[in-house]
């Protein structure tokens, strides 16, 4: 599966904290993040994460777009839960995408654990069948099905 893993500056320990509890988990699993947050998690899990621009850069954009070709199985996005005064168009471009495209999405860490344990346990296998780039789908493309 595809995870993709975004941490608001507030929230980055807090991802970090959860990748290492999870890194049995996550580490069977294919993994992209913004940036920073790919940056902590690597040298805090050993896991291997694919870094994408940071989120100001451009990385939640990045994200979306592959949400938006269903190349993205999971979301764990820990937001900020401190009040903004400003809009942020590419969190709410992000969610809605997550929600056109069936990805499910975790904005706290209770909802994480609940999709890392369904994840494990085979629940969202159903998200193999959706994602082109899923080796199910690999295997099918080389049967020429």
């Amino acid at each position: 599966m595809e995870i993709a893993l975004i941490a608001d500056d507030t929230k980055k320990e807090l991802m970090t904290q959860f990748c290492i509890a999870y890194c049995g988990i996550l580490s069977k699993h294919n993994l992209c993040a913004t940036s920073t947050t790919g940056k902590y998690i690597e040298e805090a899990t050993g896991l291997q994460v694919e870094k994408l621009l940071s989120g100001e850069h451009g990385g939640e954009q990045q994200i979306t777009s592959r949400v938006a070709y269903n190349e993205i199985d999971v979301l764990l996005y820990f937001r900020s839960t401190q009040p903004s005064v400003t809009y942020k168009e590419e969190e709410a471009t992000l969610l809605r995408m997550c929600d056109i495209h069936n990805v499910p999405v975790a904005t706290n860490i209770a909802t994480a654990e609940v999709l890392i344990c369904a994840l494990d346990h085979g629940d969202l296998d159903w998200r193999e069948i959706v994602n082109p780039r899923s080796d199910y789908n690999r295997r099918r493309r080389g049967m020429n099905i």
